[in-house]
């Protein structure tokens, strides 16, 4: 039925997809305070005005829902209206059928209520974010939360799809995030089939159980994106989330500083600027308190003035020995083996933040939804905040504890903590 629709888009959407900048926007604060539209308001326009970089407009949310509220539009939406800032929606899907009837709502009511003006800027619309990878046996063994199996996100697809019909938001492409082993799976395939186009989230930073210095963290990138443009068979794959901790433990070889995330955005970042739909994590998440892992590229103070450069040399931006990316739509995929380098997955540290780890660094996402470091929809239907939302990044061998001051504590040969950082 949606096919008709893409041929439309192709022509609009996959100019459009190749300029796409943008961050990651969680629905609170690092002390799990909910951010409110002049909290969002700020975050946009300091994204838009950040010395050194130019063009990053776009938001990409987790969740529908306003946090505290049971199926009130989140506040993000107006902000973005009024900064002019382009919206990938997400809808936490994780939480039960009865809290995707509450993203649901939320999305109809945000058509209702805020019409073309805010079905315009929607560049996409996520069913989930990891649910797939949650629901593996790493997953499982990570603690990740719970997760959806493959044919419940489908049946979440078409209900989106069917919540859109006859609607401006109608022409919206859907798609899923997860980590990029879950795609590269053929038992997944029927999600990919269900999607116009795909979000991987990535981290070499996590590749614990492979040679992760920051000189191979582009190789490490790329080798997973190959392998999720493969399963996709000439679907968009979207970089929903990636980056490097500007300070925290090192991981295996991987050390987080300053100096090392600039390197990755000089030459991951910047190779992806401009060719494919990139949310980068992220502009903050260490604010109003400090977490164990940061990867704001400004710092505990939002501030236009980022930590490092963000200038992208042409030579970099447009380096040809970086894959090219997809970003037009074609048929369904068929499906692929796993990656031969399956056993060191990149992994999405926003997930982390909210779940758990996992042997060989795949990715956990959040078991809250609504930006990671705040709950999840209760049974009743509620967003309520938690203390004890953490995330946790993976690693070989770990065992996680979340305590009540929001903390998750991981054994990995020696103890670090990453706090509810999904911001």
């Amino acid at each position: 039925m949606h096919v008709f629709k893409l041929v439309a888009l192709a022509a609009s959407v996959s100019t459009a997809a190749a300029q796409i900048k943008g961050f990651n926007y969680g629905a609170t604060f690092s002390d799990q305070s909910v951010k409110q539209q002049a909290d969002f308001e700020n975050e946009f326009k300091t994204a838009q005005g950040l010395v050194g970089a130019s063009g990053f407009a776009s938001a990409r949310l987790y969740t529908m829902i306003q946090g505290g509220t049971t199926n009130t539009p989140i506040s993000a939406i107006q902000a973005a209206i009024n900064t002019k800032t382009s919206l990938l929606l997400g809808l936490w899907i994780s939480a039960g059928p009865d809290s995707v009837n509450n993203e649901v709502a939320a999305l109809k009511a945000a058509i209702t209520q805020y019409g073309t003006a805010f079905t315009d800027l929607i560049i996409g619309i996520s069913v989930g974010s990891e649910d797939m990878y949650r629901e593996t046996p790493e997953g499982i063994a990570s603690n990740a939360g719970p997760g959806v199996q493959p044919n419940q996100i489908v049946s979440y697809i078409q209900q989106v799809r069917d919540a859109i019909k006859g609607t401006t938001a109608a022409s919206a492409p859907i798609g899923h995030v997860d980590t990029w082993t879950t795609f590269a799976n053929a038992t997944n395939s029927r999600v990919i089939a269900a999607c116009d186009w795909l979000g991987m989230d990535a981290y070499p930073y996590f590749q614990s159980a492979m040679d992760n210095t920051i000189d191979n963290s582009k190789s490490i990138f790329y080798d997973a994106l190959g392998e999720v443009q493969k399963a996709a068979s000439g679907k968009p794959v979207w970089i929903t989330e990636t980056g490097w901790p500007v300070s925290g433990a090192t991981l295996n070889k991987a050390v987080a500083n300053v100096e090392n995330a600039k390197k990755y955005w000089d030459e991951v970042g910047c190779s992806l600027f401009g060719n494919t739909n990139t949310w980068w994590y992220t502009l903050q998440d260490a604010a109003p308190a400090d977490i164990p892992l940061p990867f704001g590229i400004v710092g505990s103070t939002l501030s236009t003035m980022p930590l490092f450069d963000l200038t992208c040399g042409s030579s970099v931006s447009n380096s040809s020995s970086s894959p090219s990316v997809s970003s037009s739509f074609s048929a369904a995929p068929t499906s692929t083996s796993a990656s031969p380098v399956a056993s060191a997955p990149v992994a999405d540290h926003a997930s982390q933040a909210a779940s758990g780890a996992s042997a060989g660094g795949a990715s956990a996402l959040p078991s809250n939804p609504v930006g990671g470091n705040a709950a999840a929809p209760s049974a009743s239907g509620t967003t309520t905040l938690s203390s004890a939302e953490g995330l946790t990044a993976p690693s070989v061998g770990t065992s996680t504890n979340v305590g009540s001051d929001g903390v998750t504590t991981i054994l990995v040969v020696t103890m670090e903590t990453v706090s509810a950082c999904h911001a």
